[in-house]
């Protein structure tokens, strides 16, 4: 049997250190509440960084920043399921060298704070655990004794632990985003008072995030909080170095409260990086995605009486389409409908290619079809992340329950799992659909532009005003899911290692409901990260057609 994921890491990690290991030592002198350092007394003033959030060509640079801000040390976690994505196969390559990251921080004189989990949250998808683990259906996860989420304080810390060091492991410089909530915000005086009255008790400090990056591809978490509610593609986390890397006010006043406890380096932080702007680029229709089918499930359907989850096709994340004929008439519009909140996340409905309306998880809508026996309806159902914090929550993905029109029990499924990944790097020539191509107005359905960048190549921010919501490739790189229609983001960042500069780039998107009359998108040199249309989940319902039109509330 292969070692676990955390024996591998700390046998990596040892062989790493083993040459630096001589003279060198860490003790916790809990006699004088304190650390020892080589001896002698040593407090760390530590940011949070992920490495699985940020392109590796990048590390050095957020890395140095965070040295030049007056930190001693880097925090960070080892997600399990980015190093094992399937049991036994491990991959530490590319984005996922953790070797290469631990040796950035080594050039810089960060000191490192490993957090291998298994378990991590951090707003990632399933907490760090891989979506394998749910192949078995009776799988208890993040079981533990509450009696342990107990020293956030440092006075309460005290009647556990009456002597040493005081630890802040992560003092939050800002908070996470969810889809169709504002953008979360903390001042800088606030982050700065709270920072120097630690810094003054003596206490070590870890400032999660320093710098939060982005959940690129499908690698976003969720919370469960009354209602499913999904992290967003930034996690930009108003952290005091930004998404794109660039200094921020809130750096600048930690940097200044650190000078007064230690010494900070010698002159000034890089500049904010370049940044471009560019566009509209008009999008041109490939196809709908029931086109492609062949293309994105070239195995052909699983079949089953009963639907089946992802889990159990073996299908970790983004797509899979359900299908199934209607055997017996339906004339006037019936509920369709799955009980016991089993859709996981959120399901598209279409009859005979045409999409009726949406059905989310944790909300209460109302989806009325008709047909004929013979009738195809097809779900997509999207996995938008799973849970990535609660203790014992299984999150399995797909169809959990199987659907009912009306009262009758939909038997005889076919499902696709689908490569959407794969067809977007490898697309094909768009001659062997033009026979298939749909009108404009069918949907989920991908769109493309080609495109040149003139002059010099800078990071900048893809915008998509009118788009409702799907996922968005620059290159063939999954840049993550874009959701305009609820916010608060409302544009994704785009690396300049993405683009090329002296050729032609493609951006794909896969637009799961709505197409807006013009369609393009635009790049630009600032973000949007703040504007909220806060639909209220409350929807206007066309029993005649069985589709939906969400309700603005307010916007912010």
């Amino acid at each position: 049997m292969p070692p676990d994921l955390p024996s591998l890491l700390l046998r990596l990690v040892v062989l790493l250190l083993l040459s630096q290991a001589e003279a060198r030592s860490f003790v916790v002198d809990r006699e004088h509440d304190r650390f020892l350092l080589d001896g002698v007394p040593f407090r760390y003033v530590s940011g949070s960084l992920h490495y699985f959030r940020v392109p590796p060509v990048l590390w050095a640079d957020r890395l140095l920043k965070m040295q030049l801000s007056g930190l001693n040390a880097v925090q960070f976690y080892v997600p399990w399921n980015y190093h094992e994505p399937e049991p036994g196969i491990y991959n530490f390559n590319g984005s996922r060298d953790l070797i290469a990251f631990l040796n950035e921080a080594a050039k810089v004189n960060l000191l490192v704070i490993l957090r291998p989990g298994p378990y991590i949250c951090a707003e990632w998808e399933m907490g760090g655990l891989p979506s394998w683990l749910l192949r078995n259906p009776n799988i208890h996860l993040r079981t533990s004794d509450p009696a342990d989420n107990v020293t956030r304080i440092f006075s309460l810390l005290r009647e556990y632990e009456p002597h040493g060091p005081l630890v802040n492991s992560e003092y939050y410089t800002g908070w996470l985003d969810y889809w169709g909530q504002n953008h979360s915000t903390r001042s800088s005086p606030a982050v700065a008072q709270g920072l120097e009255k630690m810094l003054k008790l003596g206490a070590s400090v870890n400032m999660y995030m320093f710098h939060g990056g982005t959940n690129f591809g499908y690698w976003n978490g969720a919370d469960e909080k009354g209602r499913f509610l999904p992290i967003t593609t930034s996690y930009d986390y108003d952290a005091p170095i930004s998404e794109a890397g660039d200094p921020t006010p809130k750096l600048f006043a930690i940097r200044n409260v650190i000078s007064k406890f230690q010494e900070i380096p010698l002159g000034p932080l890089p500049p904010p990086s370049p940044k471009m702007k560019f566009g509209p680029l008009t999008m041109s229709l490939d196809g709908n995605l029931l086109s492609f089918l062949d293309f994105l499930c070239p195995q052909g359907p699983i079949h089953s009486v009963l639907p089946l989850t992802f889990e159990a096709v073996k299908l970790d994340h983004g797509f899979m389409l359900y299908r199934t004929y209607l055997t017996s008439p339906v004339l006037e519009p019936t509920p369709f409908w799955v009980p016991n909140n089993g859709i996981h996340d959120r399901a598209y409905v279409m009859v005979d290619g045409v999409l009726k309306g949406v059905l989310e998880r944790s909300l209460k809508q109302e989806l009325y079809l008709t047909g004929t026996v013979g009738t195809r309806l097809d779900i997509l159902l999207e996995n938008m992340g799973r849970l990535s914090f609660g203790s014992n929550h299984s999150d399995f993905k797909g169809l959990l329950e199987a659907p009912l029109l009306g009262q009758t029990i939909l038997t005889e499924w076919m499902m696709f799992p689908l490569k959407v990944d794969k067809l977007v790097k490898w697309w094909f020539p768009l001659q062997l659909m033009k026979r298939a191509l749909p009108q404009a107005s069918s949907v989920p359905a991908f769109y493309s532009a080609k495109f040149p960048v003139f002059g010099l190549l800078g990071d900048t921010f893809l915008y998509l005003p009118g788009w409702t919501k799907g996922q968005v490739w620059i290159n063939g790189f999954n840049l993550g899911r874009y959701w305009t229609m609820r916010g608060p983001q409302q544009t994704l960042y785009v690396p300049r290692l993405l683009l090329f500069g002296r050729s032609i780039n493609k951006i794909t998107l896969l637009e799961l409901e709505n197409v807006p009359h013009n369609p393009q998108v635009q790049f630009l040199d600032k973000p949007i990260l703040n504007s909220t249309l806060h639909w209220g989940y409350n929807f206007l319902l066309s029993e005649t057609q069985g589709s939906f039109e969400p309700m603005e509330l307010s916007g912010h």
